[in-house]
């Protein structure tokens, strides 16, 4: 479920990143009367500034995969030796699920895991530099994830592209995949600023 959902116009992904900090510390503090909480057996030291590193960081970090050294197959071969199943094999989704079932348990600490497979959100921008990754980050605490944002693509004819890319994967039965939003499309083509999406549930 989502809690909160912000848009904020003018902004991008590091900009909610400093809000997120910035609204869970001042709660914490208010509610706890301390920013370390003991949970579960960890003691969450809310403290900032809060660790940043990219999914491919994590993956190097905390699984010892250098997801830039590896090519399909040795990809491929990672996904069976840890049981992961595709519909389908992509790599960028292949990476997200190496990241979900090796790295997200170990991130106990409040973390951002940023700069994501462009394949795993249709709705946000390229990430400026890198054309095979996306603006995005997930924020996860105790081995959870509490918090997703991204630089939110404004581009009418880019999402038009993606969405429709998106119906013919539903087509061949990837419950994963949005569905054509042509109203959503049509609201972009009127005219949308720049600006960052944050969801925290």
């Amino acid at each position: 479920f989502t809690m909160l959902e912000v848009y904020w116009a003018y902004k991008d992904y590091n900009d909610m990143m400093k809000l997120t900090e910035d609204l869970i510390c001042f709660l914490v503090k208010k509610l706890n009367g301390s920013f370390k909480v003991n949970y579960q057996g960890n003691v969450i030291d809310f403290n900032k500034p809060w660790r940043k590193m990219t999914m491919y960081e994590a993956l190097k970090r905390f699984a010892n995969i250098d997801v830039e050294k590896l090519n399909d197959e040795k990809i491929k071969r990672l996904l069976k030796e840890n049981k992961i199943e595709l519909l389908k094999y992509d790599k960028g989704w292949a990476i997200n699920y190496l990241f979900e079932e090796l790295v997200e348990k170990k991130l106990i600490q409040p973390t951002f895991i940023t700069d994501y497979p462009k394949e795993t959100t249709t709705l946000c921008k390229v990430k400026r530099g890198n054309p095979d990754l996306i603006e995005r980050f997930e924020l996860f605490i105790n081995g959870q994830e509490l918090a997703n944002a991204y630089s939110e693509l404004n581009n009418p004819l880019v999402q038009y592209k993606l969405l429709k890319e998106q119906e013919e994967e539903r087509k061949t039965g990837d419950e994963e995949a949005n569905p054509m939003d042509k109203d959503f499309v049509r609201a972009l083509e009127h005219g949308m600023p720049p600006a960052g999406g944050l969801g925290i549930g």
